[in-house]
């Protein structure tokens, strides 16, 4: 079945739209969720030595990381091509800090997966985010 080069564009559109979406709004939710801890706990996805190195407490660092993530979804609202990259070295952090904790494999194999999905916002970035400038210039001009 062949595919026209606007249904394709599309496709990879919504595709773009829908982890743009989820890596501003998502990033955002779980940074706040660090001062509130509605979600779970997120001290307990901290290796200990990491605040004991720093001589601060697990909530306070949790609550940085907190800073750190909504900081971290604007990026991915505003830039997404550099905020794509960065969510997914985030996550590549905490993959290091979960391996370091036994019995959060898991949660480290679910991280790996959505910095997957980051990287491809990245990439899908490069070329989403100049097409679309690109097509209000033309709107613009007509």
């Amino acid at each position: 079945m062949a595919t026209t080069d606007t249904s394709t564009h599309h496709q990879v559109h919504q595709a773009y739209q829908t982890l743009h979406i989820g890596f501003t709004v998502l990033p955002i939710l779980a940074g706040l969720d660090k001062f509130f801890h509605v979600l779970t706990d997120w001290n307990q996805y901290l290796a200990p030595f990491i605040p004991q190195t720093l001589g601060i407490s697990a909530t306070t660092f949790m609550m940085i990381v907190g800073v750190i993530e909504i900081v971290a979804g604007l990026l991915v609202w505003f830039k997404p091509h550099f905020g794509g990259y960065l969510v997914m070295a985030w996550l590549w952090a905490i993959i290091i800090n979960l391996l370091l904790i036994p019995g959060y494999f898991d949660v480290a194999l679910r991280d790996f997966g959505l910095s997957l999905g980051a990287l491809s916002l990245a990439r899908l970035a490069e070329v989403e985010v100049p097409a679309h400038a690109s097509e209000r210039m033309r709107e613009a001009h007509a």
